[in-house]
């Protein structure tokens, strides 16, 4: 199953206090469980005004689909092609 890369643009990201993320983690794993399909959350980075999320998913569509449920934004949805690291060299 493909693996994507969600850009999330949230003004403030890295401020949210550690409150605020869990709330965020616990919807976004709620709407993931009422999906009831093949959706996997892996991690997500927090930056200073955005959120970069990794996702298995079986398209971008069931992406869009948990954003919009979940009530925050998908701004950039990349499918990831490979992954390189220190190891690759």
């Amino acid at each position: 199953m493909p693996k994507y890369l969600i850009e999330r643009e949230i003004p403030g990201a890295g401020q949210l206090s550690a409150s605020d993320l869990r709330a965020m983690s616990q919807r976004s794993c709620e709407v993931i469980g009422n999906l009831g399909r093949d959706l996997y959350w892996v991690e997500s980075f927090v930056t200073e005004d955005k959120v970069y999320c990794i996702y298995i998913a079986p398209d971008a569509e069931l992406i869009r689909k948990h954003a919009e449920q979940g009530g925050f934004p998908a701004n950039r949805i990349s499918e990831i092609k490979g992954i390189i690291d220190p190891a690759t060299a």
